[in-house]
């Protein structure tokens, strides 16, 4: 990416927004970036943590390989991990998406493990009494009582991942990530470093608030039974 156009202003403040103003399509197009490559990752990350924490829960032997393989790959360097993967899929999206799914990966699954395994036991007892077999139970009975917790782990997840998206610049695809690196190259601009590191942080924020509604809307007995 080219370095954007410097504000003139005073030498390198932190906050102009002259440099907003001359440079609003291209934060926009790093804004958006971002936002896509956090939502598809972090939809990708529930898709496969979501059988895995399943399979984990019905074979309770599994739960420590599972577990135990997501931790040993949240604990690579993120930029070791896109170095590995880059040979393999490219200077691409692809290579973001996937480390960024797999670095989802552990806490989905612990999330979803431990609301699955915190299920009463009189709560599927009851279940069977009324003929659920496992489909129904998992759906009708595990999930929805599980779904404060999974979606706690989803928020948590949500956020990290928001934070290492910047980190997917060294493929030329980092979203906010552009606009660090540019800062850093066009003689440590402080305005085009401060707007990504503001816009990264607000939007954690908002995408966290968000999830938060939405579990709010998705478990009404929860504020029920606060109340």
């Amino acid at each position: 990416m080219h370095a954007l156009a410097a504000a003139d202003e005073p030498p390198n403040p932190w906050f102009s927004l002259q440099f907003a103003r001359e440079n609003t399509s291209a934060i926009m197009t790093a804004l958006q970036e971002h936002v896509l490559l956090t939502v598809v990752a972090v939809l990708l990350a529930c898709l496969v943590a979501f059988p895995l924490a399943v399979l984990a829960a019905r074979r309770p032997r599994l739960a420590g390989p599972v577990l135990g393989i997501s931790g040993v790959i949240y604990t690579i360097p993120s930029l070791a991990l896109f170095a590995i993967l880059a040979p393999f899929t490219g200077a691409s999206k692809t290579t973001v998406l996937i480390g960024l799914v797999l670095y989802a990966l552990l806490v989905l699954v612990r999330n979803t493990l431990v609301g699955l395994r915190a299920v009463p036991d009189e709560v599927r007892d009851a279940a069977r009494g009324m003929g659920y077999g496992p489909r129904q139970m998992l759906w009708r009975v595990e999930v929805p009582v599980a779904l404060p917790t999974i979606m706690v782990g989803v928020r948590v997840a949500t956020v990290s991942t928001v934070a290492l998206v910047t980190v997917g610049v060294i493929v030329g695809y980092g979203g906010l990530g552009q606009l660090l690196l540019a800062g850093f190259q066009n003689n440590f601009y402080r305005a085009e470093i401060m707007t990504a590191t503001v816009l990264t942080v607000a939007l954690a924020l908002f995408l966290d608030l968000l999830l938060l509604l939405i579990t709010r809307w998705l478990t009404p007995w929860t504020r029920r039974s606060a109340s």
